[in-house]
This record gives structure tokens, C-alpha cells and sequence, in this order.
């Protein structure tokens, strides 16, 4: 039987989960991500969870390994697979450790990402995704991943989500930008018009439309149009997209995906997640 404590901790939340022979058995969330946790207070952070939880190994994953977490975990490089991050854990003692992110250079290109990749290739190793596969993983930093044999072969993350959020409370639009979003009329117009990659332009637009007598769901045209743009970038014409979301967001980005001729299957992140802890429990014992 193994059973272990596996811990999804992120900037601004945490999620918690008990597992036994790859099953979650208990789980717990909370707002104590490493933006809200010193470095000093994480030896208590992590007692508490065993005193909640059970006093059980513990395997830690995001934010908890970088230079704003506990201990900077470092990073294993891309091409990578589940063996390589169990080989590169980063232990604080014989019953608890912590996962390193993935890093990508490609020329003058270069990417990490910290947390994500449990779950990407998670989804590989539960089956829920293709060996070979394009992943996304949508969000602040939304991540994109070519799967190759088992691995993250490559990976682009781009600021979606941030930029979403920074044009509704910093910019000229953000009187604009107070509405929902849904994958409407709107939505998909703003898609199309970010498919052309002139932003700049069209995200001014939007502030003139609304001096000459408003537009209609503005907040819903401007989230798709990052997120059209964020998709053109990435997709070929009838590729299948494997979405790491909850279903709202997924729907966006499914919807995005749809318009520009690509189709998409969505993937419980959280299942992906404790798959992919799982594998690297066993793979490290």
C-alpha cells in the first residue's frame, strides 16, 4: 500500500490531497499559496498539513519550489518525462520533497514553467491525452505543450490571462471591461479580429466604439480577442487541442479553438494532477 500526501501549491492557492494506492481519500484547499507564506513559515505550514492529513510522506509541486517558495527546486530540462522530474527531486529531508519545474530553450527562445507539468504529463500517464499531443493549460500564464513519446518536448506560455486581467483594472478600457464573459456572438467576433494580430489596434478600437456610442459586450470581444490571438499562434487547421481547465474556461478556449478550425477535448486537471504526483511517488521510491 502506498499512501502519501500530495500538495498542489501555488502562488495564490493550495490544494492538498490524501492518496492511497492512486486514489484521493481526503483533500483539502485554502488560500495559503507561497504569495501569503514566508520562507520561515513553511516547516510549519507543512506540519500542519500532516497534523490535518495524517503523518504521511509528503510530495510537493508549484510555486512551493521556486525563489518565492520554500526552496528553489531548479529545473529539469525539456524534452523531459515524469522519470526526469522523480530523478531531480529536490529533497528537504527522507519524507518530504519537492518537484522541479521544466525549462525550454529553443534559440533565443527560452520558458519555464513550475507546478504545470505534474499535470501535463499526468494526463499522458492516466491516459486521458495521447503520447503525442498538443496540451493547453489556460490561465494567468496560460501554457501550450507538444507531447512527444511520452514527453514535454516544448512548451510557450503566454500571458493571456494577465493581460486580460491588467486592460480590465489598469488600462483606458477598464470602464469598458466590467461585464461577464461567455463564448457568444461577441466572444467569437473578438476571436476572429485576434486571429489578425494587430492587438494594439483592436484593443484601442474598442475605447473608440465606446466614445462614438458603445459597443455591445465589450469585456466578452476582448477576452476573445487574446484569446483568438493566443490560439492562431498556436494551432494548425483541423489539430486537436487537449484543454487543462475547469469547464468555463475550457468552454472559451474550446469555442476559440472551434472558430479557428481546430477541435479540443477537456481534461480534469485535478485528475491529471494526482496521476502525474502518483507516478512520480512510485518512480522516486
Amino acid at each position: 500500500m502506498t499512501r502519501f500526501i500530495a500538495v498542489d501549491w501555488g502562488t495564490t492557492n493550495r490544494r492538498a490531497f490524501v492518496i492511497e494506492n492512486g486514489a484521493v481519500v481526503a483533500t483539502e484547499r485554502d488560500d495559503r499559496g507561497a504569495s501569503s507564506v514566508t520562507q520561515g513559515d513553511y516547516p510549519a505550514e507543512v506540519e500542519g498539513l500532516r497534523a490535518r492529513l495524517g503523518d504521511l510522506p509528503m510530495l510537493l509541486a508549484g510555486m512551493v519550489g521556486s525563489t518565492i517558495g520554500w526552496r528553489d527546486a531548479g529545473y529539469a530540462a525539456a524534452p523531459a518525462g515524469l522519470e526526469a522530474l522523480a530523478a531531480k527531486l529536490h529533497r528537504i529531508d527522507e519524507r518530504t520533497a519537492i518537484v522541479p519545474g521544466l525549462c525550454y530553450r529553443d534559440g533565443a527562445h527560452a520558458d519555464v514553467m513550475r507546478g504545470e507539468e505534474v499535470q501535463l504529463l499526468g494526463a499522458v500517464a492516466a491516459g486521458s491525452v495521447p503520447a503525442d499531443a498538443l496540451l493547453c493549460q489556460p490561465g494567468t500564464h496560460c501554457k501550450w505543450a507538444r507531447v512527444e513519446g511520452n514527453e514535454v518536448a516544448s512548451f510557450t506560455t503566454a500571458m493571456t490571462g494577465e493581460l486580460f486581467a491588467l486592460l480590465r483594472t489598469h488600462s483606458i478600457l477598464r470602464h469598458q471591461l466590467g461585464g461577464e464573459v461567455a463564448p457568444g456572438d461577441a466572444f467569437l467576433s473578438g476571436v476572429g479580429e485576434g486571429a489578425r494580430r494587430d492587438l494594439a489596434a483592436s484593443l484601442f478600437a474598442i475605447r473608440a466604439r465606446a466614445v462614438l456610442g458603445g459597443e455591445a459586450d465589450a469585456t466578452a470581444f476582448a477576452s476573445g480577442l487574446l484569446i483568438g490571438a493566443d490560439v492562431a499562434a498556436r494551432i494548425a487547421p483541423g489539430e486537436t487541442v487537449h484543454i487543462l481547465a475547469d469547464p468555463a474556461l475550457g468552454a472559451l478556449y474550446g469555442a476559440a479553438i472551434a472558430a479557428l478550425g481546430g477541435s479540443s477535448r477537456l481534461v480534469d486537471s485535478h485528475a491529471a494532477f494526482v496521476a502525474g504526483i502518483t507516478r512520480i511517488q512510485d518512480l522516486a521510491r
